[in-house]
């Protein structure tokens, strides 16, 4: 890992670790709870294991895990302490069990290979320095047949990087988002299939909030 990107690793989880007593996420000075409803993009079941992907404050894991019901589990997995600390809070005030929380960074998921049937993420991956091993792990840790809901800021395929960038900083989910194009692209090169991008609404000149599917084949 570059010096560069160690440094906006850092600076995304200095970021992420102060918003831990208000909210996580996308957008500067935004304080919502990410950029879409993964829980319902990817449509989970009774009985299913899930894993969240940057899981903040826990809200969609919370929400998965009663989605796949107490035979079901969801796991949620995030960097920084103070918002694994607000995660378990928040699920035990829910009164909820069939979660765990894991520290650990997206690109490398402290799970068994094929331990999971769905993996979720809201407005995080952008936030990676290094997506492709995001997709890579994605795909390492997902059971054959499993598949993929992710929520995130997408660019529009005409926007060069530096034109991203000029749209909004890297922690703000702007200036580290993936085109439409590159998206697929790199599902498809991790080894995805049925792969698709929609826009759901525009965020910023060329910038939208998306909903990304894919499959691991069976």
């Amino acid at each position: 890992m570059s010096t560069t990107d160690v440094q906006l690793r850092e600076e995304v989880r200095r970021r992420y670790a102060t918003l831990a007593s208000g909210g996580s996420c996308c957008g500067d000075g935004n304080l919502s709870l990410g950029c879409g409803n993964p829980t319902a993009v990817a449509e989970l079941r009774e009985g299913e294991t899930v894993l969240d992907l940057g899981s903040g404050g826990g809200i969609d894991v919370i929400l998965s895990a009663k989605r796949v019901g107490p035979s079901g589990r969801a796991y949620g997995l995030d960097m920084t302490d103070e918002m694994l600390a607000l995660a378990r809070k928040n699920a035990e005030d829910a009164g909820i069990d069939n979660v765990v929380f894991l520290k650990g960074v997206i690109e490398e998921v402290p799970l068994p290979a094929g331990s999971v049937d769905v993996v979720i993420s809201n407005c995080v991956v952008n936030l990676s320095t290094d997506k492709p091993a995001v997709l890579r792990e994605i795909a390492r840790v997902l059971r054959p047949g499993g598949r993929v809901g992710i929520s995130d800021i997408v660019a529009e395929d005409r926007l060069a990087p530096e034109e991203r960038a000029a749209r909004g900083s890297y922690v703000g989910c702007i200036a580290g988002a993936l085109s439409k194009r590159e998206y697929e692209a790199g599902l498809a090169e991790a080894g995805f299939e049925d792969v698709s991008v929609e826009f759901t609404h525009q965020v910023a000149d060329g910038m939208h909030a998306a909903i990304v599917r894919a499959r691991k084949p069976r």
